[in-house]
């Protein structure tokens, strides 16, 4: 992942070059490999604004979601749903161009342990034509049971709400994806801020992704949680439920629309849904003794993004919603994994860049 990401930031630090080279040179003066990246991250400046400045600090506030189902087959079939305390972070973030950095945290439990806390890291590098998604997030262990299903003519819905401390789950993952229509289409503009959409316009795109999943699982706790709460001896958890722990490793190719409306000046709203078929790859821990579970399988994986953006390229403020969802089934055993972000921010470009400056004054 590490070369992959530093081959991103080489390419995407050569388009940057090669554009300011276009403005002071002719483009008979300019190497090859100059020329073919600029025409590799060439936009239709009818459709879309360039970036001004070379340098953006904004600050964010994410409100995020997070919905896990764990579930078995058979006669004893069991279904979990879990999701933590829905919680607001904040943090700043620094911009050079297309690279994007950010930390946020979760200020309602600053005074928990570093295993505890909550915690989202992101880098964002964006061009015309390309983009990459880096992100790592930690869900602290602040979750509740919202359902569960036994399989059986027992009600449980005492359980529903109850604190359920017994879940840890982290995220690892990198999204490349490739911008058809990427000369008059602007994914940056609406994610970003880093363009201006001019005129209304979509765009078809493709992608890959790689995802690390892992959630830890106390079985025990979810036992003593019953039978706290139904009565001992009420109801057993299938043993399908009964693993410490599981790694997730995903690799996907998707495709998607978006589509950017520009409904007034300088404002932009978009929309953006991307199916993909996506390969898992699963190992677990059952007991004291590593297993591998078998579910080596295909399933179909979804994303969607949505962007409403103010933005005079000076100051810029807007929020986007970011929906993700993960599947995984196999005979014996599924987990079905939802998250999702809103994001509100505001922020501000500064560092003219070259001709840019010129132009204005």
């Amino acid at each position: 992942m590490k070369r992959v990401l530093l081959t991103i930031l080489a390419v995407v630090s050569l388009q940057a070059i090669a554009q300011d080279t276009l403005q002071t040179e002719q483009p008979e003066k300019m190497s090859w490999l100059r020329r073919t990246i600029r025409g590799f991250s060439y936009i239709d400046e009818n459709y879309v604004e360039p970036q001004h400045y070379n340098w953006s600090v904004m600050f964010q506030a994410t409100h995020t979601y997070d919905y896990y189902r764990l579930s078995t087959s058979g006669s004893s079939a069991q279904s979990v749903w879990l999701s933590p305390e829905p919680n607001v972070k904040i943090g700043p973030y620094f911009g050079w161009r297309w690279v994007f950095m950010g930390y946020t945290f979760d200020l309602k439990h600053v005074d928990v342990s570093i295993k505890d806390l909550k915690q989202e890291v992101d880098l964002s590098i964006y061009s015309a034509q390309i983009g990459a998604d880096l992100y790592y997030r930690r869900t602290g262990c602040d979750y509740r049971i919202r359902r569960f299903d036994s399989g059986k003519n027992i009600s449980t819905g005492a359980l529903e709400g109850v604190p359920f401390d017994g879940i840890s789950v982290g995220i690892t993952g990198l999204n490349l994806y490739y911008i058809f229509n990427h000369k008059r289409f602007s994914y940056p503009a609406a994610f970003a801020q880093s363009t201006i959409q001019k005129i209304s316009c979509g765009s078809w795109m493709t992608g890959i992704t790689y995802t690390r999943n892992s959630i830890e699982f106390d079985h025990e706790k979810l036992q003593a949680t019953i039978d706290e709460h139904l009565g001992p001896q009420v109801l057993k958890v299938d043993s399908g439920l009964m693993f410490n722990s599981v790694r997730y490793y995903n690799y996907s190719a998707s495709v998607g629309y978006a589509y950017n409306w520009v409904f007034a000046k300088n404002f932009l709203f978009c929309s953006s849904l991307s199916l993909a078929l996506a390969y898992k790859r699963t190992r677990g821990e059952s007991g004291s003794s590593k297993i591998l579970l078998d579910m080596n399988n295909i399933n179909i994986d979804g994303i969607g993004r949505f962007g409403l953006v103010y933005n005079n390229m000076r100051w810029y403020a807007g929020a986007s919603v970011i929906v993700r969802s993960y599947n995984y089934h196999k005979s014996q055993f599924a987990a079905n994994n939802i998250f999702g972000s809103l994001n509100m921010y505001v922020g501000y470009n500064f560092g003219a860049r070259k001709g840019y400056k010129k132009k204005k004054e």
